[in-house]
């Protein structure tokens, strides 16, 4: 069961770089307003989220991670951040259900847990796919629809 909480988390993960892979570079700079984040800005807060629950559950495996900055930048930059929050929270996980299913800082427990980080990534993830829409940059149907195939991710 353990593993399949695991390659739940690595196929989420890897959705979003899917996401990211099919945004063309303008569409990371889009907006719904100035007081909206921007694309790029959604892609970093998921990271963000990822680092604070690290800083506060596993501090050592934030070794190597950074914060990104700025409303705008580099796809690859960006997908390569996620990769490597993705697999520190993976780590967490492990390490969690390895010691008795508990996060520390997170009740009840580690697959609570595992069920609030999707919950709060792919709330995000629909923030992009609306912001994409409706600031002229939406994604292809083929993009729309593979975001459900997760027995292909």
């Amino acid at each position: 069961m353990e593993e399949q909480l695991i390659e739940t988390w690595n196929i989420h993960d890897r959705i979003h770089r899917y996401l990211l892979k099919a945004i063309p570079p303008a569409g990371l700079s889009a907006g719904l307003g100035p007081k909206h984040r921007t694309v790029y800005q959604l892609f970093a807060h998921i990271h963000h989220v990822r680092l604070m629950w690290l800083k506060a559950s596993a501090p050592e495996l934030l070794a190597g991670l950074a914060k990104i900055e700025g409303t705008s930048g580099n796809k690859a930059d960006l997908a390569k951040n996620l990769e490597a929050s993705g697999q520190a929270v993976a780590q967490l996980l492990r390490q969690s259900l390895a010691s008795g299913g508990k996060v520390k800082g997170f009740k009840p427990h580690a697959v609570a847990f595992l069920g609030y980080l999707i919950s709060h990534e792919s709330h995000h993830r629909g923030q992009i796919g609306w912001t994409l829409k409706n600031s002229g940059h939406p994604l292809d149907q083929k993009t729309a629809y593979g975001l459900w195939e997760w027995g292909v991710r």
